[in-house]
């Protein structure tokens, strides 16, 4: 029962720790609306869910027909490209340019960005593949394992974002304004990095 909670915090934090598409989203988003940085987060941990209990099943066995691996890397990219534009897009915005009272946070809409973003990334699937391998062969409980794995992801998912969004009155525009840039070509660089492995 430990080991396997253990193994699922352990699990939960490999998926959400690494600095990738999601957590620039979310660090993005945080420094003008946490709600917003939390559904983004939320959307990705139910995405990341949604695979792990579907490789359980042998779910993804459908990936070994290429055309659709294939169709999946092609949207996945150009999601990733979509995302960058948006960010540059928004690399002039102010951090409190506007307010919470005037404008409503659509979370619905970052949620569904956050699940979308990871359920089109081909490296999540293959790192829940490796999990779920990873299960069988120490037979983990499957119960406590998810709950590690769950418990781990909604930490790193509301802390990491308040952290940012509270102390975002030490960031100038400048700062944003170089961290809008960042953020976007790390975008553009997974967009054409996954292209790049699966292709070429």
């Amino acid at each position: 029962m430990l080991a396997s909670l253990l193994s699922g915090l352990a699990l939960g934090a490999g998926a959400a720790l690494p600095l990738g598409p999601i957590n620039i989203l979310i660090m993005t988003n945080a420094l003008r609306s946490y709600k917003s940085a939390v559904a983004i987060g939320l959307g990705a941990m139910s995405a990341d869910i949604i695979y792990f209990l579907t490789t359980l099943i042998g779910g993804l066995k459908l990936l070994q027909y290429k055309t659709l691996a294939n169709a999946l890397i092609i949207f996945g990219s150009l999601f990733l490209l979509y995302i960058a534009w948006q960010i540059f897009k928004s690399r002039n915005d102010k951090i409190d340019a506007t307010p919470i009272k005037t404008v409503k946070v659509d979370v619905l809409k970052s949620y569904t960005k956050g699940l979308s973003l990871t359920l089109i990334n081909p490296y999540t699937i293959g790192f829940w593949l490796s999990v779920s391998t990873t299960i069988s062969a120490k037979n983990l409980d499957i119960k406590f394992t998810v709950a590690g794995i769950i418990c781990a992801i909604l930490l790193w998912i509301t802390l990491m974002p308040f952290i940012v969004h509270k102390n975002k009155h030490l960031i100038s525009d400048r700062v944003s304004y170089i961290f809008s840039i960042f953020s976007a070509s790390i975008m553009l660089f997974f967009a054409i990095s996954i292209l790049l492995d699966n292709f070429f």
